[in-house]
């Protein structure tokens, strides 16, 4: 679905069936969804400009134009990025992808199992633990269920070096019609992936044990911390979303 959403041509009449649900009840979803992707680059910007030089993406899609390797490596040529994706389609066709790509590898893991997730991380022989890591986890917190975000973040939040900072953004109820965010959860409910949007303070849950960076927990559309203009939000649209990034200590 969020490939539909891209224009991407990796989908199914499923996915996009499902997605023109949503886009019923949220008709700026591609709009959207590219916002996220300008969230990703900018926090990504942010993260190496602070010593971050290896990235874990999780819940990546296919590792496109503008994605979290190339603008790492545009500023760090040698970063290093594992995507992790629980989608073997991924795997196939994001291995062919970075084939030439030394520093750049995918890994198959679902985020439920984060163990699963570290140990495909650090096998790929891209990510040293013992050193910061920049974690990212766009739009995938709101697939989990609050029962479940303890044993996803604790093992995640526990793996990590002091100075590893996790970027993540979340579908939020707030400043929405209660209807339109029903019948976004009905579609997404039919599918094996729900969604569960949620109002800020349950977000910053997902944040628990790391310090939010300024300027916080803030809508997508007003995270901006460096006035970046290559990818300069386009305001209001991201008002679905709240995004931000937090260190930890």
């Amino acid at each position: 679905m969020y490939d539909y959403y891209l224009h991407g041509k990796d989908n199914f009449q499923v996915d996009r069936d499902a997605a023109d649900r949503v886009a019923q009840a949220m008709p700026e979803i591609g709009e959207l969804a590219l916002e996220n992707r300008s969230f990703l680059r900018r926090s990504v910007r942010y993260m190496v400009r602070r010593g971050i030089r290896q990235f874990l993406d999780i819940g990546s899609g296919l590792p496109t134009v503008g994605n979290t390797h190339e603008v790492a490596q545009e500023i760090v040529p040698d970063a290093r990025v594992v995507y992790v994706d629980s989608d073997p389609i991924v795997l196939v066709h994001g291995r062919a992808l970075l084939a030439t790509n030394e520093f750049t590898t995918v890994a198959q893991a679902d985020m439920r199992s984060p163990a699963d997730v570290l140990q495909h991380a650090a096998t790929t022989g891209l990510i040293d633990f013992s050193a910061p890591v920049g974690v990212l986890m766009i739009a995938m917190t709101h697939f989990l269920t609050l029962q479940e975000r303890e044993g996803v973040m604790g093992p995640l939040h526990e793996a990590l070096a002091p100075g590893s900072h996790l970027a993540a953004t979340h579908v939020t109820t707030e400043g929405h019609a209660p209807a339109a965010v029903e019948q976004i959860e009905a579609a997404y409910a039919a599918t094996p992936t729900p969604i569960f949007f949620r109002g800020k303070a349950d977000i910053g849950l997902f944040f628990d044990g790391f310090e939010l960076v300024d300027p916080g927990l803030v809508t997508i559309d007003t995270w901006n911390p460096e006035d970046d203009e290559t990818d300069k939000p386009a305001k209001d649209v991201g008002k679905w979303l709240y995004g931000g990034i937090g260190r930890k200590s």
